[in-house]
């Protein structure tokens, strides 16, 4: 099954429809994903992992917002790094540019950034470089489990 499909399939076993839609300019960052997609940078929900010792953590923010990673570590109450495109890929399934908020092949710790709530519609990463969905902070939060937060620096 190829990438795209699980995150297909993860949307539906959530109960969410299915809104994956290809943007073949690609959404590898949030100014490329808004570009594509037709929406504001703010409104792209991306996937920023960290490690926090062989631990996944998984921040969903805002893609008008740089993560800080002391907030992060605050909130998991563990020290978290940066994570390499090779851990990410081994850890989640995932290419960085395309990890989706959900359908990893681990059970990452979800943080959902604060600044998401505020908007109506967001979009976030489907499985590839090239593929997105149309969510909400709501469901994006029931979906994953996340834990709210205002990890954005600043």
């Amino acid at each position: 099954m190829n990438k795209v499909e699980k995150v297909r399939q993860a949307l539906r076993a959530a109960g969410h429809a299915d809104s994956i839609a290809e943007f073949p300019a690609g959404t590898q960052t949030a100014e490329d994903a808004a570009a594509s997609v037709g929406c504001s940078v703010a409104q792209i929900a991306k996937s920023i992992v960290f490690r926090a010792g062989e631990d996944v953590v998984l921040v969903i923010a805002s893609g008008a917002h740089r993560i800080d990673r002391s907030k992060v570590a605050a909130v998991t109450e563990r020290a978290v790094k940066s994570a390499d495109a090779a851990w990410v890929q081994e850890q989640t399934g995932f290419v960085v540019g395309g990890v989706p908020p959900l359908g990893h092949d681990c059970d990452p710790v979800t943080i959902i950034d604060a600044a998401l709530l505020s908007l109506d519609s967001i979009w976030a990463a489907a499985g590839s470089p090239t593929h997105a969905f149309r969510t909400n902070a709501k469901d994006l939060i029931r979906m994953t489990g996340g834990i709210v937060a205002d990890v954005r620096q600043g």
